[in-house]
């Protein structure tokens, strides 16, 4: 949803935009373009501050000649979570605007070596955004009991044949023949999931997607950032977050919901146009929600005294 980006961040008339989800670098391009030419002596340089937790990716993009070598452009290795820490590299306080688009990228999914797409049955289970953090996904299941598994398949991914993909994941470990591979957790999840009747959705995708927010702690960054949000952005700058599944956009929705700071702009989330989904058919789950920090009372910046 690039356009509605810009347009709700726009809006804010930022000088400074942290797009937290950097990825292929799209929405870093589309709102470099919306910052200020000007330098104004009195205020910060405009800038959009690039942020992902794939070393790859900044790798791939922060070399000459790339779009971190703009001069409007700051490529950070991390996660969206340390936003602040950034912010404080390039000598600011506070941000206009934070964007956050949770889905994969299409370069993510066609790493063999991460295991993210169906497709590539050989891959190694990782799933990891950050391959230098924590356990890789398969590792995971090889430490963990089969409830706690079923019960991460479950509440991660909402999948109600848990319990049965559970127990063949520990049957197989236990027949010394654990799952590795990519391949190897979508033949389980063939096998226990039913064929669902429009055909959409694959049998693994549940399960993928519960595993990938276990391993990478999606849902927790996520809270933990929501939270704390309205302490490093400016008043009348914007939140604009887009989440692919129920559970993300719930924590976006209650984020701003039960925080006084915001205000809600999108009363209920946007979603893609269909020629969107006709170009991108992945853009089909995208939901949109936008939130306004308000105005302190005092009428300064927050944690500082008024001017």
């Amino acid at each position: 949803m690039p356009f509605e980006i810009v347009h709700w961040v726009s809006e804010a008339n930022p000088r400074t935009i942290v797009d937290g989800t950097y990825g292929g670098g799209g929405h870093t391009r589309l709102l470099r373009d919306v910052l200020p030419d000007d330098g104004a002596s009195n205020l910060p340089s405009p800038l959009v501050i690039g942020m992902d937790r794939d070393p790859s990716v900044i790798q791939r993009d922060d070399v000459p000649g790339g779009p971190g070598s703009d001069p409007k452009v700051e490529l950070f290795l991390g996660s969206y979570e340390k936003a602040p820490a950034a912010l404080a590299h390039c000598d600011r306080t506070h941000a206009d605007a934070f964007v956050l688009d949770l889905g994969l990228s299409s370069d993510q999914l066609a790493d063999r070596d991460r295991g993210f797409s169906f497709t590539l049955p050989d891959a190694e289970l990782d799933l990891r955004f950050d391959p230098e953090s924590d356990l890789p996904a398969h590792q995971w299941l090889a430490f963990h009991g089969e409830k706690e598994i079923a019960d991460a398949i479950y509440q991660f991914g909402e999948e109600r044949f848990s319990r049965r993909i559970a127990r063949q994941i520990c049957l197989r470990a236990k027949e010394r023949s654990p799952v590795k591979t990519v391949g190897d957790l979508v033949e389980i999840c063939r096998r226990c999931v039913p064929r669902s009747k429009n055909h959409d959705i694959h049998p693994a995708t549940r399960t993928f997607q519960a595993l990938r927010i276990v391993v990478n702690d999606e849902l927790g960054i996520l809270e933990r950032t929501l939270a704390s949000a309205a302490d490093w952005i400016a008043p009348g700058g914007r939140i604009a977050a887009i989440s692919f599944h129920s559970l993300e956009d719930r924590i976006v929705k209650n984020a701003f919901r039960n925080d006084d700071r915001w205000e809600i702009l999108t009363k209920k989330p946007l979603r893609p146009s269909e020629e969107e989904v006709r170009e991108n058919p992945r853009s089909r789950s995208a939901k949109l929600r936008v939130a306004m920090r308000k105005a302190d009372v005092s009428g300064g910046l927050p944690g500082r005294p008024p001017l």
